[in-house]
């Protein structure tokens, strides 16, 4: 299911998720397996490619990169991108593996908000910066909240498409905590839009991937809106 555009008010069907416990939790759905964690490549270049491919980079700009202030200049680049890119090591279903059930019962909606995040374009490669909010209704177990926030990070530091990185983050919630819905809202800012072609500042995106009683249920998603501060589904 795509992501839906902000405050979406169209019902959807019951969801049917797999079991982890049943077909294990690195196989969660055909989509998390798609999406969790890429495939290594074979054929990865090493780091002196990469650092090479900075060098060429730096003589197609015009510049020289064996003057003085860019000799450490591509091994700077690529460690920067180790970590920027780090998400491509990670698998968030890992994050998800531990829950707590002594809840006292506890089945009322969990909101973390304004979880900060950096990300990059595919496009351009160049940088996203903003916040998600996540929601969700536990049933009869709920996640550590430091592990949400380890979710967003392992998808954000890939390269993305704001969309995408909505819907990545919502269904692998879904798909391993099981609650009775999830809602997700992202706001970025694309640096793509605002340092480069239409150089157009103080513009943000808005997403949202709302699932299971949030979409069905116009009460329920009003109530996780006015949590994150845009009641109404509008600033």
């Amino acid at each position: 299911m795509p992501a839906q555009p902000f405050g979406c008010t169209t019902p959807c069907p019951r969801l049917r998720l797999p079991d982890p416990a049943k077909i294990g939790m690195n196989a969660v759905s055909q989509r998390q397996q798609k999406t969790v964690k890429p495939r290594a490549q074979a054929d990865k270049p090493t780091r002196e490619d990469a650092e090479a491919a900075v060098r060429t980079l730096l003589r197609w700009i015009g510049d020289d990169p064996q003057r003085e202030g860019l000799l450490g200049t591509p091994g700077r680049v690529v460690r920067a991108y180790e970590d920027w890119f780090s998400g491509y090591g990670d698998d968030p279903l890992e994050f998800l593996r531990r829950t707590f059930k002594e809840v006292d019962g506890y089945d009322e909606m969990v909101v973390l908000r304004d979880i900060s995040f950096e990300s990059h374009c595919e496009h351009h490669m160049a940088p996203i910066i903003g916040k998600v909010h996540i929601g969700y209704l536990p049933d009869r177990k709920v996640i550590g909240i430091s592990k949400l926030a380890r979710v967003v990070e392992t998808f954000a530091r890939r390269l993305q498409v704001q969309e995408t990185l909505t819907a990545q983050i919502a269904n692998c919630i879904q798909d391993v905590l099981k609650p009775r819905g999830v809602a997700v809202v992202v706001e970025g800012v694309h640096q793509c839009m605002t340092t480069r072609g239409v150089r157009k500042h103080g513009v943000s995106m808005v997403t949202s991937q709302i699932l299971g009683h949030f979409r069905s249920d116009p009460r329920t998603r009003s109530e996780f809106l006015s949590m994150i501060g845009r009641p109404g589904g509008v600033s």
